[in-house]
C-alpha cells in the first residue's frame, strides 16, 4: 500500500490522500486538507493581485497587451517580483514595467509592504496589551514571516498623530460627574529610571455614558500639574461639572477651586479608609474598616455625620487617636456625594470606576517597563483608553442621568 500521505491531481497539485482503515472507514489527514486549501487561497489572492496589476497597466497604455492601436501612449518592459503580505499569506506580485511612464499603482500604493488591514491588525494587537516579541510570534504563525520591532516602531509612530488628534478633540456636551486620576510610570532618562505621572479624566455626558475626556503627561502629581491638566481641560470646553471624584492629591483640590468654583469636591472613601488604616495596628484594621464602612452607609449626610462622631469617638476609647483625628478632619470630604440622587451613590463616593480602568493600564504599561520618555508613556496610555473607550465600556450606560433631572426639577421647584 502507498504510504505516502500526499498524491498529485491531474493538475500537478497536491492533495491529501484518503487511506483505508479496518471495516472500510476512510481517514483523511486534516492536516494536509487545511494545508492544501491554504495554499489553494494564497494562490488565489496572488492571482487575482496580479489580474488587477496587469489590467492597472493596459489603462495606462491606454491599449491591452501586443495591441496596435494609434491611442498607445507607452509599452510594456517587462516586470519585477515584489514580495507582499496580506491576510492570507505571503504572495509574490509581478510588478509591470513601462517604458515611458512610471507605474504607480493605485491598488498598492508605492513602496508598501503590507496591506492596510495588515498594519492596522499588527497595531491593534500592541495597543490591545500583546507584547512585541508575542506579536513578531503571532505574525510569524499566520503569515510566515516575522514583523521587526522597528516595523511596529514605525506603525506607532503614524497612529501617535492620530491620538494627539483625539486628545486635543473639543469636548462637547455637559459632563455633570468627573472623575480624576492619575498613574505612576518609569522612565528612562541618562541612564537613570525615573518616574513620570499621566493624569486622567473619565466623565459621565448627559447620556449617563462615560467618556475619556483627558490624557495628558504630568511633571509629578503637584499643583502645578493638576492646574496645567484642568486649564487644558477648561480651554477645550469642559463645562457644567458638578462634581469631581478623586484621591486627595497634592495640589488638586485648591487648582479645581481655582478653574471650577462652583463644582463640588468627592474625596474617595477607598482611599480616606485606608489613610486611616495606615494609622491604625494590623490586627485592628478589619474592626475599623467595618466602622468606616457604617458611614457611608447611613441614609443620609447628617445620619452619616453622626456616625462618624460616634465611630471618632470609639476609636479614641482604643487608643487610636491619630486616626479619630483623621475621621474628625477628612471625613465631612468623602460625604459630598449625598447632595446627589441616591441612584448614583454608589458610583459617586469613591474612584473606583477610574481605579479599575488604570489597573488595565497598568497591566498593559508592565510589559514594557521603562519608557523612553514621558511622551511615549502618554502615547500608549491613550492609545490603550481609546480602545477601551470604543469597547463596550465606552458603549454601554454607566447611570440613569433622569433621576439627575427629576432631583433639579425639585430643587427649583422648592426654590421657587
Amino acid at each position: 500500500m502507498n504510504q505516502n500521505p500526499e498524491t498529485t491531481n491531474e493538475g500537478g497539485q497536491a492533495v491529501a490522500e484518503e487511506k483505508s482503515m479496518p471495516g472500510g472507514v476512510i481517514r483523511v489527514d486534516e492536516s494536509m486538507v487545511k494545508s492544501h486549501l491554504d495554499k489553494v487561497v494564497v494562490s488565489t489572492v496572488e492571482q487575482t493581485l496580479n489580474a488587477m496589476l496587469d489590467a492597472e497597466a493596459e489603462l495606462l497604455c491606454k491599449a491591452g497587451r501586443y495591441e496596435h492601436t494609434d491611442k498607445r501612449v507607452t509599452t510594456r518592459a517587462g516586470h519585477y517580483d515584489r514580495q507582499y503580505h496580506t491576510k492570507a499569506g505571503e504572495v509574490t506580485l509581478r510588478m509591470p514595467k513601462l517604458r515611458k511612464l512610471p507605474f504607480e499603482t493605485a491598488i498598492i500604493e508605492r513602496y508598501r509592504r503590507r496591506e492596510s488591514s495588515v498594519e492596522e491588525a499588527l497595531v491593534e494587537m500592541y495597543l490591545a496589551g500583546v507584547s512585541v516579541r508575542r506579536v513578531e510570534d503571532i505574525t510569524e504563525a499566520l503569515w510566515g514571516s516575522r514583523v521587526s520591532p522597528s516595523v511596529l516602531s514605525e506603525l506607532n509612530q503614524k497612529v501617535a498623530v492620530q491620538i494627539d488628534a483625539w486628545r486635543g478633540r473639543p469636548i462637547e456636551g455637559e459632563h455633570v460627574y468627573v472623575y480624576l486620576d492619575g498613574i505612576w510610570l518609569k522612565r528612562s532618562w541618562g541612564g537613570e529610571v525615573k518616574n513620570v505621572s499621566i493624569l486622567v479624566a473619565v466623565g459621565v455626558n448627559a447620556e449617563g455614558y462615560r467618556e475619556v475626556l483627558a490624557v495628558e503627561e504630568g511633571t509629578k502629581e503637584d499643583k502645578a500639574s493638576w492646574q496645567n491638566f484642568l486649564r487644558r481641560l477648561k480651554e477645550r470646553g469642559l463645562k457644567t461639572v458638578k462634581l469631581f471624584i478623586s484621591d486627595k492629591c497634592l495640589g488638586l483640590v485648591e487648582s479645581l477651586a481655582e478653574f471650577y468654583p462652583e463644582a463640588s469636591h468627592q474625596r474617595c472613601a477607598v482611599h480616606f479608609y485606608r489613610n486611616v488604616w495606615s494609622l491604625v495596628p494590623a490586627g485592628k484594621v478589619r474592626e475599623v474598616s467595618a466602622m468606616l464602612k457604617a458611614i457611608h452607609a447611613s441614609e443620609d449626610r447628617e445620619s452619616a455625620r453622626m456616625k462618624a462622631t460616634q465611630v471618632s469617638a470609639k476609636l479614641r476609647e482604643m487608643k487610636l487617636g491619630a486616626a479619630a483625628q483623621l475621621v474628625e478632619t477628612g471625613m465631612d470630604e468623602t460625604l459630598n456625594y449625598y447632595a446627589f440622587p441616591s441612584q448614583h451613590w454608589r458610583s459617586l463616593r469613591t474612584n473606583n470606576p477610574l481605579e479599575r480602568l488604570m489597573r488595565e493600564i497598568r497591566r498593559r504599561t508592565r510589559a514594557v517597563g521603562a519608557f523612553p520618555d514621558g511622551n511615549s508613556a502618554m502615547i500608549l496610555v491613550a492609545a490603550r483608553l481609546r480602545h477601551v473607550a470604543g469597547s463596550q465600556w465606552g458603549q454601554k450606560r454607566y447611570m440613569d442621568m433622569s433621576h439627575l433631572t427629576a432631583a433639579n426639577t425639585m430643587e427649583s421647584k422648592q426654590a421657587a
